[in-house]
């Protein structure tokens, strides 16, 4: 999938665990694994909203396209 999800290096520059950031935007654990893990079919844009507050980044931070050919 040419969709590539940053988030684990947002929380490395944060030096913040998943755990952490899950409580802090109220998702499950699991589902911000998927997320993590580029396996999610969408995001909600509450979702992206919460993630970039609690990340202090844009969401192009979390984001990136990458052409697959």
């Amino acid at each position: 999938m040419p969709i590539i999800v940053n988030v684990d290096v947002m929380l490395a520059k944060r030096k913040m665990t998943s755990t952490e950031l899950a409580q802090k935007i109220g998702i499950s654990a699991v589902n911000l694994s998927i997320l993590k893990t580029g396996k999610a079919k969408g995001v909600r844009f509450t979702t992206l909203d919460a993630l970039c507050k609690a990340l202090d980044c844009q969401p192009g931070d979390l984001l990136e396209y990458r052409d697959a050919t």
